[in-house]
């Protein structure tokens, strides 16, 4: 047997034959989890103190003495292994998404990843992820596991551990005292950089979240029960049909409507369509932003728990006499679309659209063709698609949609340059350009009703700018490219002569800051329904109601 074939052997051998005292096994765990997995804590540390290295050094000691007093005080005896090994691979995880796309996981990133599909997951496992997740993480956490160690006895451990704590708090106490005007005021006013510390940071987010998910299952509370149709909509000779686009990952900046140098937007350029140049979304998210959207709260009054309490849009227009269906095309409608009919894209399984493994967009337009050539009664449909979200951004579009080239062909995104991946990103947004002309071409040609089509992104992302890349970046720290979206209004001329509203009046103000709180007031104002939860004072269109323009 060759000297390659003993190796693990005697890897394993090496470990097991020399005992280690608890108190080193601790204290170099958390010097390696230091040294490795806190890279971008370590860096943006030294942004905020560029001119004074004693300050990085003193902050970092006192983190440092911080870890490792947590590390002793859930450690005791018989948990001191599985718990620095959980760690130890938790920290490899996150370092690893931290270091390469500046992914911050907090308690939202963990919903996320939880709320997740399968197909979509696969594209963040990657190999230079599996090979620093096993090289800085599970091979750590296997030594820890196999390593002997020299146990004194109960009394003596005890007063070894107390004496431990004691230690640590000491030492983080002193670097804290040494400049505690400094210090303090760094951890206050530089929330970026205590949020990349490893592992805490995300172990303290997967308890938020588990917290939350624990919580007692709220009761969810009737919404505008007094909904009802307004004098238009109640006069009116056909069918409303309200397309609403929840879009995805798509950011206002590479919006050829609103300026950008490229123009993405070709196809709904011209479709008389009303473009809001200054929106912003109400999270970084989607787990966070779509309910949010379809909520009556504002981003201020919206938790996950607050939305969970209430029924949102859907709901009031159901109230109203809507037939409400939900179709997704992504992670599903967070709990949105609990009392209405949904279903996914992917189970229509049309090769046209799915031919690899994921269905892209243009997947919804037989739909919109089947639902609108069949409608009786005022209907809304409500349509989630997967848009321009990453890291596989060139799965998102058909190759006759790949004008901007060469693009990024990798989730790997940190490996294209940035014209390569800010191509592929563009040839999204082009396509959804496509998709929602092609969508407005449909109901235009629908004679049986009246058409009017809702667009707004659910938050934007980053593309490499700052070191940031895909979105979910905690709000505090959240930059312009992942919370200012594209919000697109199309009203057919004969919806507009029956609702009586006008283009003219919603362009006057499509150049002001609005946001996703606008949302539910907007579309119960367009479709003309009237409710007491409907806030004229974020009701874009219906002051415009009656208009002359």
């Amino acid at each position: 047997m060759s000297t390659f074939e003993n190796l693990p052997k005697r890897v394993l051998n090496s470990l097991t034959s020399v005992q280690v005292n608890p108190f080193f096994l601790t204290l170099g765990v958390s010097l390696f989890i230091m040294a490795a997995h806190n890279r971008t804590f370590w860096s943006r540390l030294a942004e905020v103190f560029p001119d004074d290295p004693f300050l990085v050094v003193l902050f970092g000691t006192a983190i440092f003495a911080a870890q490792t007093f947590l590390l002793f005080l859930l450690t005791p005896r018989w948990l001191q292994r599985p718990v620095l090994a959980l760690l130890l691979v938790l920290g490899a995880v996150s370092s690893f998404y931290q270091d390469t796309l500046g992914t911050t996981v907090d308690r939202d990133m963990v919903q996320n990843a939880v709320t997740t599909t399968v197909t979509e997951s696969k594209h963040l496992i990657t190999l230079p992820f599996v090979f620093h997740v096993a090289l800085l993480g599970v091979l750590p956490a296997l030594a820890v596991l196999l390593v002997p160690l020299r146990r004194a006895g109960m009394v003596r451990a005890f007063a070894l551990w107390t004496g431990s704590l004691v230690l640590f708090l000491g030492l983080f106490a002193g670097s804290v005292l040494l400049d505690a005007k400094n210090l303090m005021g760094a951890g206050r006013e530089h929330q970026e950089v205590i949020s990349a510390i490893q592992p805490f940071t995300p172990a303290r987010a997967i308890y938020r979240y588990a917290a939350m998910m624990l919580r007692k299952p709220t009761v969810t509370a009737p919404l505008g029960t007094d909904a009802a149709p307004g004098p238009f909509l109640a006069a009116a000779d056909k069918p409303v049909l309200l397309v609403i686009w929840a879009g995805e990952t798509a950011r206002a900046q590479n919006f050829g409507l609103n300026g950008y140098e490229r123009d993405t937007t070709p196809e709904l350029r011209t479709r008389d369509v009303v473009n809001f140049t200054d929106v912003t979304s109400c999270g970084t998210a989607t787990a966070t932003s779509l309910p949010c959207m379809f909520s009556h709260l504002t981003r201020e009054e919206y938790s996950y728990d607050a939305g969970l309490a209430h029924e949102n849009l859907v709901d009031v227009l159901t109230h109203a006499g809507f037939k409400v269906e939900w179709w997704d095309n992504n992670t599903g409608d967070k709990n949105i679309a609990d009392r209405i009919t949904s279903g996914f894209m992917h189970d229509r399984a049309d090769p046209a659209y799915c031919g690899r493994g994921e269905c892209i967009d243009g997947i919804f337009l037989d739909l919109i063709r089947e639902k609108a050539a069949s409608i009786t009664q005022n209907t809304a449909l409500v349509l989630h698609q997967i848009g321009s979200h990453g890291p596989s951004y060139f799965m998102r579009y058909p190759q006759d949609k790949a004008v901007f080239a060469p693009a990024c062909a990798t989730p790997e995104v940190a490996k294209c340059t940035a014209e390569e991946l800010r191509n592929a990103y563009d040839n999204t947004i082009l396509y959804t350009d496509s998709v929602l002309a092609a969508s407005i071409d449909i109901l235009q040609g629908q004679d049986n009703v009246l058409p009017v089509m809702f667009y707004v992104s659910d938050h934007g992302e980053s593309l490499g700018e700052n070191g940031l890349y895909l979105h979910g970046a905690p709000w505090f720290m959240a930059p312009e490219q992942q919370i200012k979206v594209p919000m697109v209004i199309w009203m057919a001329d004969r919806f507009q002569t029956a609702m009586g509203i006008k283009n003219a009046c919603l362009t006057a103000q499509a150049n002001q800051p609005i946001s996703h709180d606008n949302m539910f007031s907007t579309i119960l104002g367009l479709v003309d329904v009237t409710t007491e939860v409907r806030d004229p004072a974020l009701d874009l269109a219906g002051p415009c109601r009656g208009s002359q323009g």
